[in-house]
């Protein structure tokens, strides 16, 4: 089996408390930037590119959470973090749950955006249907749709720029990186676990979102012994980008950021 190069970038605090950023699927590192300047005055933070994404290394298809999990394990070796917060996004908050399920020894909190913990046959069917589309269009073909539940039309309208750089970044990903998670997310199934994860959970929602829905996260919050849930209005499935600044309020408590920064 080949190496696995993870692309990861270090900053904010030298000796801090460490923070995990885990990417969505078709994002990279680049979606967290919005958080930066906040988030770089209470923690170590460290971001990386998920296999298959970015500046990482594209494995064959297909991949496991269990994969995903390892992956990120590795980083937070890589960069010296015995323990760690650790912030998601969709497929990144999916891993986030799995590391806490695996290793809640090593995971201090979880903020889980935009994220479910299961797979319904809708959902499964959904990334039968995706695939094909990229079999047949490329990575192009998947932009318009995806884009319709990332961002609000008003922040599209608004932010062009931003909106240009998720797709510079979207275009990156690998196809094998994308199939790959795709099998992931069709196997996905720890909403059954959720009652045994010993790790503080802040499940956070964007009120538009379709594909993570408010009422979805509500019932992932409820099947945790310590889940909380908070709403980002006016913000569609990739929350760090659309309302950065409502999701800075919504985790500002839970990840003790002071309200001086």
């Amino acid at each position: 089996m080949s190496e696995i190069n993870l692309h990861s970038q270090v900053s904010g605090l030298t000796d801090g408390p460490g923070l995990l950023l885990s990417n969505s699927l078709s994002t990279t590192v680049n979606m967290w930037n919005p958080l930066l300047p906040v988030l770089e005055k209470h923690y170590k933070v460290v971001r990386y590119d998920t296999r298959g994404h970015g500046k990482s290394s594209a494995p064959a298809a297909p991949y496991s959470f269990d994969d995903l999990v390892g992956d990120a394990f590795s980083i937070m070796d890589r960069h010296e973090l015995t323990s760690a917060s650790v912030m998601g996004c969709s497929l990144g908050s999916m891993t986030a749950l799995g590391m806490g399920l695996s290793q809640p020894e090593r995971i201090e909190r979880i903020v889980c955006t935009a994220a479910r913990a299961d797979a319904p046959q809708p959902f499964r069917q959904s990334w039968d249907d995706r695939t094909a589309v990229l079999n047949e269009k490329g990575m192009a073909g998947l932009w318009e749709g995806s884009l319709a539940n990332w961002l609000t039309p008003a922040f599209r309208e608004a932010q062009p720029e931003a909106v240009e750089q998720l797709k510079v970044d979207f275009l990156l990903t690998d196809p094998a990186g994308f199939t790959g998670c795709a099998a992931a997310l069709k196997e996905l199934d720890y909403l059954k676990d959720l009652g045994a994860l010993q790790v503080p959970v802040l499940f956070v929602a964007g009120s538009e979102d379709k594909g993570a829905s408010p009422e979805t996260m509500q019932e992932m919050t409820a099947a945790c012994r310590d889940g909380r849930f908070a709403l980002v209005e006016d913000c569609g499935h990739i929350v760090a980008v659309n309302n950065a600044a409502g999701l800075e309020s919504a985790v500002r408590e839970f990840l003790n950021l002071s309200a001086e920064s």
